[in-house]
């Protein structure tokens, strides 16, 4: 498995990214601009390329051959484009030049995270991929905890730091890909099955797989919204520091990352839909019981304990929606999760900001506790009774 660690520096990069993104840019655009809901939409432009370009440059990588292989182009030529207008970033002049910089950053980056993805299992046989999505999935939330604890620090004493050690981080982690991973060399050979049942995304809609999606959509709304809009909740409405604040929100991804594989194994020992029920519960307990919150010890403690119920959720949901189709289906089947996962991230953040600019920031976690109480209806209505298989993910941001 050394190469899946090796591979995870990919993830590394990108989680590290994408977190100094969501912890940071909100502050930028809070200088331009005064309504939150336009700050949460703004927020949502990853999640619109993640929705239509990724899915397209993922199909062209399948289809691509040079001598460097099929994926690795594509991290060669997005990933020094995205360090560089990530190191941009800080360095904007007005608001045209930011919203710029986002762009220009989230078109680089949509190169080359489904191209990412896509080497796990390239370069992984079909056993080991659940032990290799783990590793990954540990390197993102290293990632994520480096930007949220270490770019907190760096952010307080100059705001540029983050986004340049990113940038710095990204092209390091591009030169050992290369260096390690030789697609032609390293990709698994595989013959496809010569036939297989024809099957549209309509058969796909049974009614376990319509509420499982309709509880996806609603945690994803959920989570998205606190992710995106918290640093400001800790602003705005706790009065921490901006730094603090970043901070306060990496222990819901350390508790993450440590409750990550437990979560699995979990969900494999008691099932998928128990574990990711308890999570729901547990995180609408929790987001409640932060309304009440005004003290950074408190607060923290709860994050961190939102996280590891957030690891049941995640960790377990999409195996458990590929669990519900067959076989022949899981490309599909992966797409439409997707599909709801990447919806519920664009409506989210406007959303909840334009009702904090309705009601003040005190409603986000109220909305938050809502949106999961919605979920965990939906879920009453999934079974999951012959699951026979444990499927994988290659992480959402993610990720996955």
């Amino acid at each position: 498995m050394k190469k899946t660690w090796l591979l995870g520096f990919g993830f590394f990069s990108i989680s590290l990214a994408w977190a100094l993104y969501n912890a940071f840019v909100p502050f930028f655009l809070d200088n331009y601009l005064s309504s939150v809901a336009l700050i949460g939409f703004m927020m949502t432009i990853d999640n619109y390329f993640a929705l239509f370009l990724q899915p397209w440059i993922g199909n062209r990588s399948d289809k691509t051959f040079t001598r460097f292989g099929k994926r690795m182009p594509y991290l060669m030529i997005g990933m020094p484009l995205a360090a560089l207008f990530v190191a941009l970033i800080p360095f904007h002049v007005s608001l045209i030049t930011l919203v710029a910089f986002m762009v220009l950053m989230n078109l680089s980056m949509s190169l080359y995270r489904s191209p990412t993805v896509a080497l796990m299992p390239d370069i992984t046989p079909d056993g080991k991929r659940s032990q290799a999505n783990g590793i990954i999935n540990f390197m993102g939330g290293i990632g994520a905890l480096l930007a949220f604890f270490v770019g907190s620090k760096m952010y307080d004493a100059d705001q540029s730091l983050p986004f340049l050690s990113s940038a710095a981080v990204t092209i390091l982690c591009l030169f050992i890909l290369i260096k390690v991973i030789k697609e032609k060399r390293d990709t698994i050979a595989y013959i496809p099955a010569e036939s297989r049942e024809k099957l549209s995304f309509k058969s796909e809609l049974n009614r376990p797989t319509v509420f499982l999606l309709g509880a996806i959509f609603f945690w994803f709304l959920s989570y998205q919204g606190v992710e995106a809009l918290f640093t400001l909740y800790g602003e705005k409405h706790l009065g921490l520091e901006e730094g603090d604040s970043a901070f306060s929100l990496g222990f819901f991804s350390l508790a993450l990352v440590l409750a990550a594989i437990p979560s699995g194994l979990l969900g494999r020992r008691f099932g998928k839909k128990k574990i990711i029920m308890i999570g729901v519960t547990g995180l609408i307990i929790i987001f409640a019981a932060i309304t009440f919150i005004d003290t950074l010890l408190p607060l923290r403690l709860l994050m961190l304990a939102g996280g590891i119920c957030w690891a049941m959720i995640n960790i377990n949901s999409y195996p458990f929606i590929i669990g519900l189709g067959k076989e022949q289906s899981i490309g599909r089947r992966t797409g439409i999760y997707y599909v709801f996962s990447s919806l519920a991230a664009i409506a989210s953040p406007p959303l909840m900001g334009g009702l904090i600019d309705l009601f003040g920031y005190q409603i986000l976690f109220y909305v938050a506790s809502g949106s999961m109480l919605i979920a965990l209806a939906f879920l009453f209505g999934v079974s999951d009774k012959g699951l026979a298989r444990d499927a994988t993910t290659t992480g959402h941001s993610t990720t996955a």
